[in-house]
């Protein structure tokens, strides 16, 4: 029987409840599902004294921890790679929250799934004066129009949202959605905080119960593969014990007789280790942009690190020499002419030669450009330009320039030969009334355009620019 609220009825028997027959089944059913679930989620947390990491999230004094202390969350964004707590947060809150907790999933869920839970939860908030918690996992999945059918409900507070993404929300979730919730960053784990996950769940009777010992290489073979990713640390533990079962029987563990995961058997059970790359999110962007600022930095060991990063999760390697072009030109310039025709023939081996053996091209290219000296003077000067020629007054072209292919041209002037005089050069007004030499372009004291512009100087007899 049920009381209010689907409360369970207590029997004669003090001390001693029945709880109603369904949830004696839903009992059993989640008992057999939890016991045969990954260990990951076996050990995942159910309050925040559990939780690892996040303190500048959700640590002592934080806006997050206390909205869930206090039941008191509005609209949060949960923004960060895999593996880090995201949706950990979320159930953490289902179980904190005397609200109603709802999910849809962003992969399969559509504008009517969106509709018919904001539906019930009004029909909830004039009922029964309950909030509702909308928990959408992977929200940058969801398209414009799905994410306007959350905006009303969201804006008038008939749910709160908790959305979680690994991409960056400022970029894949409305604005206006943005606007009426709280962006939280929570960030990969460091290397204590995923030692503290991994030997509880050694220990824990829900995780490997004490049945194996871990040995401190071992552990740091899981922490240095999972690259910030609970998950994937707990998931290799996982993996890793069942190496370490004779015949793979887990029966054959206890805590009685426990059995040693090595490094080896960790190594063994991850043969090829991951990191995270998207090519199309946030990291192919980050990493992209570490690898353009160390060739313009000069440091051609982080440029191969980054390089690599690329070149492992399968970027399109024209990508990667385009951006080398482009570095060629902007930052080393006429500092070093020819490191704009060394990034060309990278691209055009990674056009045509392709991976795995571009990759040595492009390792070429990349290291050149970075140990090349440095200029920008080139974009520096095109952008001082393009800058006057849009915000400054017309200019005219000084008559001797102009072209002689028309009546009345003899009347422009003579224009000065340079090939007339012994240096190739002649000292004329090739800018317009208004401007002067030096108006654009700052050579760099190194390379080849310092060399030049000292020796066109010693050619025009001392006169620079």
């Amino acid at each position: 029987m049920r009381g209010p609220r689907g409360a369970a009825i207590p029997c004669g028997c003090v001390g001693y409840t029945i709880p109603p027959m369904e949830d004696l089944f839903t009992n059993i059913q989640v008992t057999k599902r939890r016991a045969n679930a990954p260990l990951a989620v076996r050990m995942r947390p159910s309050t925040l004294e559990d939780f690892v990491g996040q303190r500048q999230a959700v640590g002592e004094g934080s806006w997050l921890r206390r909205a869930i202390e206090h039941d008191t969350l509005s609209s949060v964004i949960l923004y960060g790679p895999a593996g880090t707590g995201k949706t950990t947060l979320a159930r953490i809150i289902a179980n904190s929250t005397h609200a109603a907790f709802v999910e849809v999933s962003a992969v399969t869920g559509t504008v009517k799934d969106l509709r018919r839970e904001v539906d019930a939860a009004e029909a909830r908030l004039l009922g029964s004066g309950q909030r509702t918690i909308l928990f959408v996992d992977e929200i940058h999945r969801f398209n414009r129009s799905q994410q306007d059918a959350l905006l009303h409900a969201v804006e008038d507070r008939v749910v709160v949202l908790v959305g979680a993404t690994t991409e960056n929300p400022y970029f894949e979730v409305n604005q206006a959605l943005i606007s009426r919730s709280r962006v939280v960053e929570l960030a990969p784990l460091g290397p204590d905080d995923l030692k503290v996950l991994v030997r509880r769940a050694v220990e824990a009777p829900e995780g490997l119960a004490g049945a194996f010992v871990l040995g401190d290489d071992a552990l740091d073979a899981i922490v240095t593969l999972s690259g910030g990713d609970g998950r994937a640390a707990l998931t290799s533990l996982e993996l890793a014990s069942q190496m370490a079962l004779p015949t793979g029987d887990p029966a054959e563990a206890s805590a009685d007789h426990p059995l040693r995961i090595t490094r080896d058997m960790v190594l063994e059970a991850n043969p090829r280790r991951g990191l995270a790359y998207d090519k199309s999110g946030d990291m192919h962007y980050d990493i992209i942009s570490a690898f353009i600022k160390s060739m313009r930095g000069s440091d051609p060991d982080a440029v191969l690190y980054w390089l690599a990063r690329m070149i492992d999760g399968g970027e399109d390697p024209k990508f990667i020499a385009r951006r080398i072009m482009i570095c060629a030109s902007e930052d080393v310039g006429n500092a070093d002419p020819q490191a704009l025709l060394v990034a060309e023939a990278a691209f055009k081996a990674a056009e045509v030669i392709g991976y795995p053996e571009c990759r040595i091209n492009l390792a070429q290219a990349a290291t050149y450009v970075a140990l090349a000296p440095k200029s920008n003077a080139a974009e520096a000067g095109i952008d001082a330009a393009l800058a006057e020629v849009r915000q400054g007054p017309r200019r005219e072209v000084p008559n001797y320039l102009r072209d002689r292919h028309r009546p009345g041209s003899e009347s422009y002037g003579e224009y000065l030969y340079p090939h007339d005089y012994p240096e190739g050069w002649v000292d004329q007004r090739y800018l317009p009334e208004g401007l002067e030499r030096g108006a654009f372009y700052h050579p760099s004291p190194r390379g080849w355009e310092a060399w030049r512009i000292e020796a066109t100087a010693r050619d025009r007899g001392g006169h620079k620019g």
